[in-house]
């Protein structure tokens, strides 16, 4: 039977939503399902990874309940969120003929839930749709807050909408099959929601990060607590036009860098963010706005978690600073054609900062690569 630790609620009036985080809630789903969502069929659009581990336990779950549902499985990895796999996912939706009454689960982590949501949003101009987060990143990020969307050649994330889920699963025991590059992949955007305001957060993982990872009750507290503290962000700007870009802190140079590499295995999208959240907060420093001390103790933290914190631990080649500088060019902070990053006064003092100087980038960035 699952245990539900922690429920955070995301008060969105007629569009509010619970995220219930626990163990064993996948084997749950279908009576939680049903008793929320009478009368409901369910599109379940996941990975082929995630099928192999999770899809067998929702399918029971959804037939001990009485739960119709379909299965559209995907290829797994970043390269997914494309047209050509949106539009499979849509397809597969219509094939089944799925109604706009009915609901969409996506299973899986980030990619699918991004993609699944969007697919949701626009299926039949707009169906319900069931985040089942997989991975950790996904469960303390991408799974809250309704921003849905795919990559373009032009840069990551560029296609989207905002479409809030109706439900949050978040099964604890389902990050105990991700690898361990994985793991700690999911764990730097933890670390994000520290650095961005909540100083006495950051410390605490500094003392509890090695339960986390063990899986003690320490990882459902700080899953809990992001979600708690992206709730928070979401309701005060659900669109994205003030705060809520604070959630970016480090992913202007991650995003770069992962177009960069193509999307593929040579660099996780959390790696990404370590490594941006590191430059960030030296480009600060450089800018005389935060101690460089802080920079040393956030870089740290994140290698001791596994994580890289230097353009030099990117396998390959990395692009030159004109290439990474026209992918920050297309970062969707950007407006009118000036630079906004998130920088910092240190940990737990992050601000938005606009009209950023595009040369005092480029010259860090050189900086930067040649250490």
């Amino acid at each position: 039977m699952a245990s539900i630790a922690h429920t955070v609620h995301v008060a969105l009036g007629d569009r509010a939503y619970d995220i219930l985080i626990g163990d064993r809630l996948i084997g749950d789903a279908g009576a939680i399902l049903a008793e929320r969502f009478p009368g409901r069929r369910y599109g379940i659009i996941t990975d082929d990874n995630v099928a192999a581990a999770q899809l067998p336990r929702l399918i029971a779950s959804l037939d001990a309940a009485g739960l119709g549902h379909t299965e559209i499985v995907l290829p797994a990895g970043e390269s997914t969120k494309s047209w050509a796999l949106l539009g499979e996912a849509v397809e597969g939706i219509l094939a089944a003929r799925l109604e706009r009454g009915d609901l969409i689960i996506a299973l899986g982590g980030g990619v699918i839930g991004d993609l699944a949501g969007f697919a949701a949003a626009i299926a039949r101009r707009g169906m319900d749709f069931v985040q089942m987060p997989t991975s950790l990143l996904a469960q303390v990020d991408s799974s809250v807050g309704g921003k849905t969307g795919i990559n373009s050649p032009h840069g990551k994330n560029l296609i989207g909408a905002f479409h809030q889920p109706r439900l949050v699963l978040a099964d604890l025991s389902t990050l105990d099959t991700l690898s361990p590059r994985q793991f700690a992949a999911g764990y730097a955007e933890v670390v994000k929601y520290g650095l961005i305001d909540d100083e006495e957060f950051f410390f605490w993982l500094e003392e509890h990060q090695a339960e986390i990872f063990a899986g003690g009750p320490a990882r459902g507290e700080a899953i809990a607590r992001c979600c708690a503290h992206k709730a928070r962000v979401v309701i005060e700007d659900e669109k994205e036009l003030g705060v809520r870009a604070l959630l970016n802190l480090g992913h202007t140079f991650g995003h770069a860098l992962e177009k960069d590499t193509g999307y593929s295995d040579r660099l996780l999208h959390g790696e990404g963010v370590a490594i941006g959240m590191v430059l960030a907060h030296g480009f600060s420093a450089r800018l005389g706005l935060a101690p460089s001390q802080d920079t040393g103790r956030i870089a740290a933290h994140l290698k001791k978690s596994g994580l890289p914190t230097t353009l030099a631990e990117i396998p390959g080649t990395v692009g030159s600073t004109g290439v990474l500088m026209a992918a920050i060019a297309q970062d969707k902070k950007v407006s009118r054609g000036a630079l906004t990053f998130i920088l910092t006064h240190g940990i737990g003092k992050a601000f938005i900062e606009k009209n950023v100087d595009a040369k005092a980038v480029s010259d860090y960035l050189d900086a930067m690569r040649s250490i």
